[in-house]
This record gives C-alpha cells, structure tokens and sequence, in this order.
C-alpha cells in the first residue's frame, strides 16, 4: 500500500479533527497559476500519462537529471513511455522531497492509485491511467471540477486579448477563470526580447509604453482580471529619467545597472498607480535566480529546471519602494514571496509597516513558493508569519502549476497547516475552541483570499 491515508501528515488529536472537520472539503481558490487557459477552453484531453504528469514539469526534470537519466528521456524526442520509465527509476530515492508526496496525492486522488510507484509498477499504472485519459472525467474541465475548484488565475501576458477567458464566461464553466496582469517583458528591459516585443505591440516610446500598459490594465480589469505578478530577481529602486532611459535602450547604448531600476521602478511604479486605483492585489515574486545553466537555457529556453535561489539583500530597496508607493497614497494591495527562506522575517517584518485598513492583511506574506513547497518551507513560512503578523489573516496556498492534476498541493498545505496549528492547541499555546479554530482554518484555506479579491 501506499502512504496516502486520512491521516497523512496529521499526528495530533486536534490536528486530525481540524483537517476532517474543517479543512477537508473547502473549495479551493487558486490565485496564482500558470495553466493554459486555451486547453481548459477546449476541454484538452491528455493524450498520455507523461504529457499530464511529466510535460511541462521542470520540477521532475531537475531530479531525473540529478538521478543521471539523459536528457533523451526528460525533455529529448524519446517515446512517452520510456520517459515515464526513467521518472520510475528517480522516484524511490525522492525520500524527503515533496514531489514524492505531490505525486502520490496525484495518483491516489485522480486514479485511486495506491501502489508505490517503482520500475516494477510503472507499466501497471501507465495503463491504468492512459485507460483513464481516454474518459471525459478526465478531460481538462473535469480535472477542474472533480477538484472543487472555485476560482482559477491565469498569468498573462499584458498582449493576450484574452479570448479563452471570454469564451469560458460565455460557455457558463462553473469554475471562474478570470487573467492576471504578468508586464515582466515590458519591464525587464535588461533581457533578450524587450525591443522584439515593442515592436510586435507598436510601441515607439516610453509615453507610448506606458500608455499602452493602462490600457491593457482597463482590458483586464474589464475581463475580470484583478491580480497582476511581477516576478524579480532583485528589487529594483531608483528614482530618475526612466524615458532618457528607454531612448538609449532603443538607440543601442548599453545601460547601467542605476539606469536600468530607474526604468524598472517607474515602469512597475506606473502600474502600481493603476492596481491601486482599481483595488487589485500585485504581487511580487521575489529572488530567482534563473536560466543559470546557459548551455541547457540556450537548448531548452525559460522554465526548463536550470533556476535556482538568490541570495542577494532586499530590505532596503524593497522597503523604499513599497514607502514611495505608500508616499503617493498609491500602495495597492501586496502579495510579497520570497524564493530565500533566509529572507522570511525580512519580508514578514516589512509588510507590518504598510498596513492599512480597510483591507484585511492589505500587505501579505505570499504562500511558500516554488523551492520552498515542502513540509519544512511551508511551516517555516506559517511560523513566521505567525511570530510576526497575524496569522489569521493569511490567504493561503496556491498550486503556482501548469499541471492540471496539482490540486493536491492544496490538501498537502492544509494538513500542513492543520497539523501545526494542532501541535500549538495540544501543547497548549491556544485554546482548543472550535468556533475560533474552525473561522481559522477556513479563513486561511479559502475565505481570506475570496475576501482580499473581491471575486
């Protein structure tokens, strides 16, 4: 048998009422995702169990390479199955990682799969689930659904008319899709690709630039759309000539590392005016390190398991920036994420100087991302938030996936949560009251973030 059971992750009494009780079957909100809204348009149907579960999954790249399988067989033109073959030979020795966790959530809550999957099982359950595939249940929508999934945010591009969204407002889908604002192109004008793109949209000026960006923020915001994302490597502050700038970009001189968070702050700046103005959250995804591996980038492009964890300071520059926007009665809602856990009371710290009601947690300490998706980063991460701010106040999980079998990394955060929480009523660091611990619980798994966005 395998390790999913009712129990999973719960040790306590408390715990154990709190997840069942409470936690188990609230809808899920998923704010921040990285799904294509075109395949839940057209109801995708997978054609295999490497495209659901392998895909577009750098996380399982990175241990197939870390295990030594070639290339061939990860991102590489060998068949589905022999690439699902070599992610049986790595998951055994995934001991201590949480992808070992989120796949058998994954096999267990989709497929009733309840073997450990090893080299031995692996064909058995490549048929059980290409068996599966082929049902409608299975297709992108029922994923969705059979998920209780109340709310989906996309990321978008800033460019995208958004035609998927429309259409599954129109079709009547009972899970609402609504995009989120990502001008990470528009802003990163240090990078590969930023003139290409301001051609491609007709942009021939900084006034043209900004100008363009409030126009796409009213498109979205017209669409539904209520969230923007921002995602920094570093945090940008500096105040200057952010339009001197764009022109000698455009007339091919080489710019500076002032020069260029002069453009970056006025650029996220001017967009900043527009969510406040709006009532959107923006949330800021804090240090990456990424395409570290420059020979494998070049091959393979963005998001191909070759990102790391910064380690750089982001207090001072950070803090300037959130005051400059506070200074001009402009800070809109905050969601702050860091990739550096060293970093948790930095940010934990910073967002108690900014806030401000009406706004519930106006400026909020974003969910354990990314590297940090563990048992170990998520309780670090609820543990400093709750020795900082308040704790109550939290709005939750997100799958931040472009899987559509990643809901349960919902479940793996709320028996995380509850567990703790358990552990704190059982030793007796809060009362065992079940009306304050069950406004709790819900509050963070999904009434918080209903409230914070206004869906």
């Amino acid at each position: 048998m395998g390790i999913i059971n009712d129990d999973f992750l719960l040790t306590g009494k408390t715990a154990k009422h709190m997840y069942h009780d409470f936690a188990k079957d609230l809808p899920i909100i998923d704010y921040h995702c990285h799904i294509w809204p075109e395949r839940i348009a057209k109801d995708y149907q997978f054609r295999d169990a490497y495209e659901l579960f392998l895909g577009r999954d750098h996380y399982k790249w990175r241990q197939m390479r870390t295990f030594g399988i070639d290339e061939a067989y990860i991102t590489g033109d060998k068949d589905p199955f022999e690439k699902w073959m070599g992610f049986a030979k790595v998951f055994p020795f995934l001991i201590g990682n949480p992808l070992y966790h989120w796949t058998s959530l994954e096999f267990k809550r989709y497929f009733d799969i309840d073997v450990p999957f090893t080299e031995k099982t692996a064909k058995e359950i490549w048929d059980i689930c290409n068996a599966k595939l082929k049902q409608d249940d299975f297709r992108a929508k029922s994923l969705i659904t059979r998920s209780n999934v109340e709310l989906i945010c996309t990321t978008d591009d800033p460019a995208d008319d958004l035609r998927f969204h429309k259409q599954l407002k129109e079709d009547g889908f009972s899970t609402k899709v609504f995009p989120t604002f990502r001008p990470d192109v528009a802003v990163n004008i240090d990078k590969e690709g930023f003139e290409e793109y301001l051609k491609d949209n007709g942009i021939a000026s900084y006034d043209a630039l900004i100008s363009w960006l409030k126009d796409r923020i009213a498109y979205f915001h017209e669409n539904g759309g209520r969230i923007s994302d921002h995602a920094m490597d570093y945090v940008p502050f500096a105040l200057g000539n952010a339009k001197a700038v764009f022109e000698k970009k455009l007339a091919g001189g080489t710019l500076t590392t002032e020069e260029i968070d002069v453009y970056k702050t006025a650029v996220i700046s001017e967009c900043a005016f527009e969510y406040a103005k709006r009532g959107w959250a923006m949330q800021l995804h804090i240090g990456a390190m990424r395409n570290n591996n420059t020979r494998m980038f070049k091959k393979l492009g963005l998001d191909s398991g070759f990102d790391s964890v910064n380690d750089l300071c982001i207090a001072e520059k950070l803090s300037a920036f959130l005051n400059y926007l506070e200074q001009a009665n402009a800070l809109p809602k905050t969601i702050l994420y860091t990739l550096n856990p060293k970093d948790n009371y930095v940010l934990g710290t910073i967002l108690g100087c900014f806030q401000a009601g009406p706004t519930r947690g106006k400026i909020q300490f974003g969910s354990a991302w990314w590297f940090n998706d563990s048992i170990d980063g998520m309780t670090q991460h609820l543990v400093a938030l709750g020795n900082l701010g308040t704790l109550g106040t939290f709005i939750g999980m997100l799958t931040d996936s472009r899987s559509f079998v990643s809901y349960p990394r919902h479940e793996y955060f709320r028996r995380i949560l509850c567990n703790l929480i358990g552990t704190w009523v059982d030793r007796g660091e809060y009362p065992n009251d079940d009306e304050a611990l069950e406004k709790i619980i819900k509050g963070i798994c999904c009434d918080n973030a209903r409230e914070y966005f206004g869906f």
